[in-house]
């Protein structure tokens, strides 16, 4: 039943695809959960969100992730009778984690006239859309894109419930200093996301007395890092913290361990993913600590979510599949206490939450959107699997 069901999700949204021309940049991809096709949210009997992440390229594993939580979330609302009497429907845009893709997605969610949108994998990505709905009135919900760049904008319509850069840099960094790393190696892949979060490891290795004896920038497409890995290896880290995402961290991994590079090797959420693992093989990755937020299965009451998810798609939730879960469930919220499928109406009713209850989080908006309290840990690979570092 299972397998029958992600087969079905796999040739719908091929189908898609193909039919808006979605393999090409630039474009985006449509999907309907829980509802008819076809309608806009104002006057007719849907209300029609969106949903905005990677559906290809490196990162579409954890975007598909992302998607099953929305129409797990968005099924559950429907059959329990919808959101004031009418159903929700989801008009999937695939960003695929790139500027101009995802600026054609996010004008193509405008053109449907969505109410809100749910979503944001990548924050190179998710900046430039999140423009496109700020002209647009249109509330964005981001779950899982964190670079502190996207509350800087000053955005009235950017509500992000992840944890910021920041506070991310600070847990992993505390976290290695703690392990006696003084002499840090900072690696990221030039996107916004990931020069932030090695901006701000540096700044809290510095600050706390530790030195980054390197600070590197990788193109993220290529395969062979030999060339860095020779040059860490003679600055004999103790510990190298890349913070790009899993498909060049599971090469780096490799090669790093290859080489026998010492010191500890350390990934920021971008590259939590058990691709991160395949990529690197188990022999390598055992050991790799991870700074993310913890996912579903170690959060305590999403027991029920865990179970529901594995039943539904055969496999375990992805990092961000919580998240995306909570954002699709607060607009939910909001848009019930808006009354009406109206973006502005929503948009106020999502600046007025107040101490939403959501799996792992309490959200509530500070004056930019975000949250004032993370819930960052350090994650580490234990016989090919993700555990509790501390």
């Amino acid at each position: 039943m299972n397998k029958l069901f992600r087969k079905c999700l796999a040739v719908s949204l091929l189908l898609s695809l193909v039919l808006s021309g979605c393999g090409n940049a630039g474009q985006s991809t449509d999907s309907a959960a829980g509802g008819d096709s076809g309608n806009s949210s104002s006057g007719s009997e849907q209300i029609v969100i969106g949903f905005l992440g990677p559906m290809t390229g490196n990162n579409a594993t954890d975007g598909k992730d992302m998607l099953n939580a929305v129409e797990m979330a968005v099924r559950k609302v429907n059959e329990a009778g919808g959101v004031n009497g009418k159903q929700i429907k989801v008009e999937v845009a695939d960003d695929g984690c790139d500027p101009q893709m995802a600026t054609s997605a996010a004008n193509k969610l405008v053109s449907l006239n969505v109410v809100a949108v749910v979503g944001g994998y990548c924050s190179g990505s998710t900046l430039p859309a999140s423009g496109v709905f700020e002209n647009a009135g249109i509330p964005l919900v981001v779950t899982a894109a964190n670079s502190s760049k996207l509350p800087e904008q000053g955005y009235q319509t950017l509500f992000l419930i992840n944890g910021l850069v920041p506070d991310q840099a600070k847990t992993a960094m505390e976290y290695a200093m703690k392990k006696n790393a003084k002499n840090i190696a900072l690696i990221h892949d030039n996107s916004a996301y990931a020069k932030d979060l090695a901006d701000s490891a540096k700044a809290v290795v510095e600050q706390a007395g530790g030195k980054v004896i390197a600070y590197e920038a990788i193109n993220p497409e290529e395969k062979d890092f030999s060339a860095l890995v020779t040059k860490l290896k003679s600055l004999a880290p103790d510990a190298v913290y890349f913070t790009g995402y899993y498909a060049a961290g599971g090469l780096l991994v490799k090669q790093f361990r290859q080489k026998e590079v010492p010191g500890m090797f350390i990934v920021g959420d971008g590259s939590f993913s058990e691709d991160l693992i395949e990529i690197a093989g188990p022999e390598n990755a055992e050991g790799v600590l991870i700074s993310a937020t913890p996912t579903a299965e170690f959060i305590e009451g999403a027991e029920a979510f865990v179970d529901e998810y594995k039943k539904t798609y055969g496999i375990a939730p992805g990092p961000f599949s919580a998240l995306t879960y909570n954002g699709v469930n607060l607009l939910v919220d909001a848009l019930k206490r808006a009354g009406a499928a109206e973006k502005e109406a929503v948009r106020v009713a999502l600046k007025e939450t107040k101490d939403f209850q959501a799996l792992g989080q309490t959200i509530t908006f500070n004056e930019q959107n975000t949250m004032d309290t993370s819930n960052f840990a350090v994650l580490q690979v234990e016989l090919g699997t993700f555990k509790l570092a501390e």
